[in-house]
């Protein structure tokens, strides 16, 4: 290395540590702890510096990562639309075990979007726990998978205009001793389930006095837990539990009083895609116009969902 250069590195450590001496508060955020990067057939790991400290802000590129281009332009021309979604997502982005094909509306919507841009669809699937990091490293394109908007989601992503909305809903089992409506579950003893990463987690957690919350991760699931009788309930959206009940006979759905925890559905992008999120507004605006999205939206049950 230049000796010019290991003199600046020098200067700028001597500077962190002096100064670290008479604020603790900088002591603190400057500790910092190994990771690996490999990449693949580059050779050994690289031994990087990664902050371990309170997470900090940083505005994110104007461009597409890895790429220098807006997202726009990377996906013409790479000839393929890269969606986000999760497959156990019923009506709205469901790989029927059936046939291993996907249904539901944002698949269908994701489908038409491609056509729309002229390139192929390729789905990525990922759940709500890593959809965000999978968005922010520039693995897919968009989120189509029934994305609920809020103010935490909203400072690492770019929402579209809403499409969907849903209250909370509840299941439990038919046969259930000590759950048979929406005002049994928050008792002493009890335990309610819900899916790490998504909106219900914060939503329960403010909500529930006696009861206990278990946040479930995958490969877990809600229902399992259930089932096994380590959660007296879970809770969803309007899509999930309607799949629930049409698909097992033992679930029996509740539906929470005055629409708690109603919340918006949108199309998520990466921030600062300005271009690429007008284009996907223009879609669903186009979309609504022309009267795909209520087509869609009837041939999977959630009309009374629909956002006009």
């Amino acid at each position: 290395m230049r000796p010019d250069i290991v003199a600046i590195i020098a200067a700028c450590a001597a500077f962190v540590m002096q100064a670290s001496v008479f604020s603790p508060k900088l002591a603190a955020m400057t500790r910092i702890a190994p990771a690996q990067i490999v990449d693949a057939g580059a050779g050994p790991p690289v031994q990087l510096a990664t902050h371990t400290s309170q997470p900090h802000v940083v505005t994110p590129p104007m461009t597409s990562p890895h790429s220098g281009q807006p997202r726009l332009a990377v996906i013409r021309a790479r000839g393929e639309l890269l969606v986000c979604i999760w497959p156990e997502y019923y009506a709205i982005s469901w790989r029927n075990p059936r046939n291993g094909e996907m249904e539901g509306l944002d698949a269908e919507m994701a489908q038409a979007l491609a056509d729309r841009l002229g390139v192929r669809l390729q789905f990525v699937e990922t759940h709500f726990v890593e959809f965000l990091d999978r968005l922010e490293q520039g693995d897919c394109d968009i989120a189509m998978m029934g994305v609920g908007i809020s103010p935490e989601r909203s400072e690492r992503v770019a929402f579209s205009k809403p499409y969907l909305g849903s209250p909370i809903f509840a299941v439990t089992t038919r046969d259930s001793p000590r759950v048979a409506s929406w005002a049994d579950m928050d008792r002493p003893g009890h335990v309610i389930a819900v899916a790490a990463g998504t909106i219900q987690v914060g939503q329960m957690r403010g909500a529930l006095r006696a009861a206990e919350l278990l946040v479930v991760s995958p490969p877990a699931s809600r229902e399992a837990e259930v089932l096994a009788g380590r959660a007296d309930a879970f809770v969803s959206d309007f899509a999930y539990t309607r799949g629930m009940q049409q698909m097992h006979g033992w679930a029996h759905v509740m539906e929470s009083p005055d629409r708690f925890g109603d919340t918006l559905f949108a199309y998520a992008v990466a921030r600062y895609e300005t271009a690429w999120l007008a284009e996907v507004d223009a879609f669903l605006a186009a979309a609504k116009a022309d009267g795909l999205l209520a087509r869609l939206a009837e041939r999977y049950g959630l009309t009374s969902g629909l956002v006009r």
